[in-house]
């Protein structure tokens, strides 16, 4: 149903295109301000460095394609499951086109200030200031904004090492880093051991002499397969983990530790961190223990100081360096939201509820980011997410809590992550897939009905409590069903298993999908589901926590 309402999207990345497609779905009329010539954020590369953070040359993302969909665009059955960034970009391109959203983009427009209007205490508004692709400077007032600019904003380079002045080599961030040219035969040290660093450092050992990891604290590497080559966060972010780490993160732990190490030991190989698995977000890498093997890649600790021609590491040793990559992560500020008043930032730290909306505006909750956060799994469904949950709540649907309450709810959810993961700023922003998704759903509306559908609908619900949970979950009931949801969510193992297997073979995996299809209830399967649930019992007796049985119910089943 149309409304007379506006909504002011800033950016035109993978938050802000969902963002302005929901604001359509719920009438409001959206207008995307992109600073950039193109849609798609960072993932709309480009070969010269810009203030703009984007993609490497041969990024390939990190989460597989079914968990990198929005929730009524499921990506084509021959799209690669790990697909490569210009493979992405033409995702969220066709996407953008699908639902009509490019007439509301405004490219090469820079968003300078937003700030309450004059009526904010009446109406919620607020007043954006931007420039225009021919530089002149604009006013509109809006009913609501979202901030969709991400958490890539400021390069966070480290402070100088001692000695670092007198080194006569060359140091970057990964941000300028776009591919390996000028980097032939030399002797490269990359600082850090994140998705990036890893990144970097293997590309980089196929031209450079040597190339040398300087890491703190080391890193749990997982790869984007298991066994069998499934896709790992298929593996990982499915409701009965979800419950399992509910009742033990311990266990949970060494699940994950357990299948995640089998392909090379991580303390032979130098990387094992000293904390958990899950004290930190792993580092995705299929490649990095064949560069280590082969000798490539050489994995050290701290830097102690710098020399003229090198590094002096803090086990003592030498190494000759000619340049280095910085891959130290990124600072986030806001400093265009009413002069940087209204979300302010320390130590890459926010205070939004639910990580969207900020208690400073709590009174209206018309203004809300979405986007801000770091899962372990794609960005790309929970802020789909987080859009649908602001219109509901913008449009009166649903009601927030007050401002106490959400900043209780903060707090609350900080604690828990500050509790779980080290300290570091990477780790501000966390959150756990599934149960942040399923968080946004309660509130929405439209959380899976998993109790009704062991009763109903067996098949979806084997495949929506032991397989991946894929966005189109989130559209089996409440607000705007899909009625495509169940069919795209039976078909995932299909759509798959098609992205791979380009010829024949002896044996059908076709004939597998089909099976996970049908309609009667598989004794293998009620067999593991009481199988699990006696494990899950167990613990519980052991730990004397049978208080916590109501809470999981109502959480996931």
């Amino acid at each position: 149903m149309k409304t007379n309402k506006t909504v002011c999207v800033i950016g035109a990345g993978v938050s802000g295109l969902p963002a302005a497609k929901w604001a359509t779905e719920y009438g409001v009329e959206p207008t995307v301000f992109e600073a950039q010539s193109r849609l798609g954020g960072l993932w709309n590369y480009k070969e010269e460095e810009t203030e703009f953070s984007t993609v490497m040359k041969q990024t390939v993302i990190n989460t597989s394609k079914e968990l990198s969909a929005y929730s009524d665009f499921v990506p084509d059955a021959e799209d690669a499951n790990f697909m490569h960034h210009s493979k992405l970009w033409k995702y969220l391109d066709r996407y953008a086109e699908a639902f009509d959203i490019k007439k509301y983009i405004r490219y090469n427009h820079r968003v300078t200030n937003v700030e309450r209007a004059r009526d904010y205490d009446t109406s919620g508004r607020w007043v954006v200031s931007y420039i225009d692709d021919n530089g002149i400077d604009h006013q509109q007032t809006f009913d609501f904004v979202l901030v969709c600019t991400g958490h890539h904003a400021t390069p966070n380079m480290p402070q100088p090492w001692p000695g670092q002045e007198k080194w006569r080599g060359r140091m970057i961030h990964s941000h300028s880093y776009k591919k390996p040219v000028g980097y032939d035969d030399k002797n490269v040290l990359v600082v850090g051991i994140g998705n990036s660093a890893i990144d970097v450092a293997c590309e980089l050992s196929r031209v450079a002499k040597q190339v040398t990891i300087s890491t703190r604290r080391g890193a749990w590497v997982v790869g984007k397969h298991i066994e069998k080559g499934y896709p790992m966060d298929m593996f990982l972010n499915t409701r009965l983990n979800a419950i399992i780490k509910y009742f033990s993160m311990d266990y949970f732990n060494k699940l994950c530790e357990e299948k995640f190490t089998k392909f090379f030991d991580q303390d032979e190989y130098g990387i094992r961190p000293k904390h958990k698995l899950i004290a930190q977000h792993p580092t995705i890498s299929d490649e990095i223990h064949n560069k280590i093997g082969s000798g490539t890649v050489v994995l050290k600790g701290d830097i102690r100081r710098f020399t003229e021609n090198g590094v002096i590491f803090e086990d003592g040793s030498f190494t000759e360096i000619d340049e280095v990559v910085c891959c130290t992560g990124f600072l986030f500020d806001f400093p265009y939201l009413d002069s940087g008043r209204l979300i302010p930032v320390v130590d890459n730290k926010v205070e939004l509820y639910k990580k969207m909306f900020p208690v400073n505006s709590a009174d209206k909750n018309t203004l809300a980011c979405v986007g801000l956060f770091q899962p372990l799994g794609s960005i790309m469904a929970p802020a789909e997410m987080n859009a649908r949950l602001f219109f509901e709540q913008a449009l009166g649907n649903i009601k927030l809590p007050s401002k106490e309450a959400m900043i209780k709810d903060i707090k609350a959810a900080n604690e828990k992550m500050f509790k779980r993961y080290t300290n570091v700023p990477r780790h501000t922003i966390q959150v756990d897939y599934v149960e942040y998704m399923d968080e946004m759903a309660n509130m929405i509306g439209c959380k899976p009905p998993m109790t009704k559908l062991f009763f109903t609908d067996y098949t979806l619900w084997k495949t929506l409590m032991f397989g991946p949970d894929v966005p189109y979950a989130y559209r089996l009931v409440g607000p705007h069903p899909w009625p495509k949801a169940r069919e795209a969510i039976l078909d995932v193992e299909t759509r798959r298993v098609k992205a791979i297997r380009k010829r024949e073979t002896p044996g059908n995996p076709f004939v597998r999908c089909e099976e996970l299809k049908k309609d009667s209830i598989n004794p293998a399967w009620i067999t593991g589901g009481v199988l699990v649930l006696a494990a899950i019992g167990a613990k519980l007796y052991q730990n004397g926590a049978f208080e916590h049985v109501e809470g999981v119910v109502k959480q996931y089943i």
